[in-house]
């Protein structure tokens, strides 16, 4: 699937700098390509939808964390980029992925790192929601957000990592 069908919209992040009451963060994904093909990859063989314990969620970064590699060549300082993944845990397939800010990945990861501080210890640190056209698909609490540099090395202190959780 074209990263261009997804748009990625984040709430509920603005607290932590703020000193706002803790909230727990949103990640909103919507779709606009074909349905069937989305429904597809987010069910199991027998077409029940997968649950939040059988995806994933991932960040990698596509350059380096201050803007290294310089795609262009033109020597400007540009912002960290990477790809938002969503993978099914049980199979490793991709069933989606989209372009996104380093900036704005590390932003969510901290406020529902610190979100996790306040919650109960069962609780998601974050919400997931996949849309069809601003429809919820699937609706996911996750604890767990992975971050990778650019050659797919695990980045231990960038990622959210439950406590007790080993790798």
């Amino acid at each position: 699937m074209r990263r261009d069908y997804f748009t990625l919209d984040v709430h509920d992040v603005d607290w932590v700098d703020e000193g706002g009451t803790p909230q727990q963060p949103l990640v909103r994904i919507d779709f606009h390509g074909p349905h069937d093909t989305l429904t597809e990859r987010l069910s199991t063989a027998d077409g029940d939808l997968l649950s939040a314990a059988e995806t994933d969620v991932a960040f990698r970064l596509v350059d380096g964390l201050d803007g290294e590699g310089d795609s262009d060549g033109d020597g400007d300082d540009e912002e960290s980029t990477g790809v938002v993944g969503v993978t099914n845990r049980v199979t490793g397939d991709f069933i989606l992925e989209l372009n996104e800010s380093a900036e704005n990945v590390f932003r969510f990861i901290k406020a529902a790192r610190e979100y996790g501080r306040h919650a109960d210890a069962d609780d998601g640190r974050y919400r997931v929601e996949i849309t069809l056209d601003g429809e919820d698909l699937v609706v996911y609490e996750k604890q767990t957000f992975l971050v990778y540099d650019a050659d797919g090395k695990l980045l231990r202190s960038e990622s959210l990592i439950p406590s007790g959780v080993e790798l």
